[in-house]
């Protein structure tokens, strides 16, 4: 991370501090005093995995290319690759390209994808955000639509799993984003109400899933995933984009 990112982070965090201490307030009798301080506001903060914690972007869109042009032998604007990104899963993005073809496109994809995932790297300041949630006590989890193996091998990479009480993967659901299902059993692991919880994430699939959850739903612009104006359409209750952003939002 570059200064001047790590410093704006480093700046949010002395106010949101601030804010807290000053939000406390003193009980006591005179002989016995102690602090009450004000209720967190989200307890559980759900992460969506590609484009909101790891920077996959890239790594997505050059594997999809290759995987069309191999399979199908065609050239696909980039936006038509990276459509469906982020919801249902790779079966069903492949399947919007050509349904007759799905097996070969995915088979193609993870063959091209997976030795890539060495040149992963966290999204900008997250690696930060993350460790001052833990910080402050919060339960962390990832809701994504990688399989789980896939996450893991990300985190080979990436050293975060630590930072994470759970992770909820396309193969531990029998349906997926943006049905809230993936959510709802994140949130029954926790053992966790809606009310308590956030979602975090950087396509319109994230968002229609928090919605249909019932938690909060933040949209983070970075991914480089979706454009602005998309997940500006699925009204979320907050758009962020940059990690301080995020880390003042929660």
């Amino acid at each position: 991370m570059n200064l001047g990112a790590r410093g704006r982070i480093d700046g949010v965090l002395r106010v949101r501090r601030s804010l807290l201490k000053a939000r406390d307030t003193s009980v006591g009798d005179g002989s016995k005093r102690w602090v009450r301080s004000r209720p967190m506001r989200f307890p559980v903060v759900l992460f969506d995995f590609d484009g909101t914690v790891i920077d996959s972007g890239a790594i997505i869109l050059a594997s999809m290319r290759h995987a069309t042009l191999t399979v199908l032998g065609r050239e696909f604007e980039d936006e038509v690759l990276m459509a469906a990104v982020g919801g249902a899963g790779l079966n069903e993005q492949m399947r919007l390209l050509d349904e007759a073809r799905v097996d070969e496109l995915v088979r193609v994809y993870r063959a091209h994808n997976e030795p890539l995932h060495s040149d992963l790297a966290c999204c900008a300041g997250m690696e930060d955000v993350l460790a001052e949630l833990r910080r402050q006590g919060r339960k962390l989890g990832i809701v994504t639509a990688k399989r789980r193996q896939t996450v893991a091998l990300a985190f080979e990479t990436v050293p975060i799993e630590h930072l994470f009480d759970l992770v909820v993967g396309s193969d531990d659901t029998e349906r997926h984003k943006p049905d809230p299902d993936p959510i709802l059993h994140a949130l029954e692991r926790l053992r966790a109400a809606p009310d308590d919880a956030v979602y975090v994430g950087d396509s319109p699939f994230d968002i229609r899933a928090a919605k249909a959850a019932g938690v909060h739903s933040i949209a983070v612009t970075w991914g480089g995933i979706h454009s602005h104006e998309r997940l500006a359409a699925e009204a979320p209750d907050a758009v962020v984009h940059t990690a301080e952003e995020l880390l003042a939002a929660l």
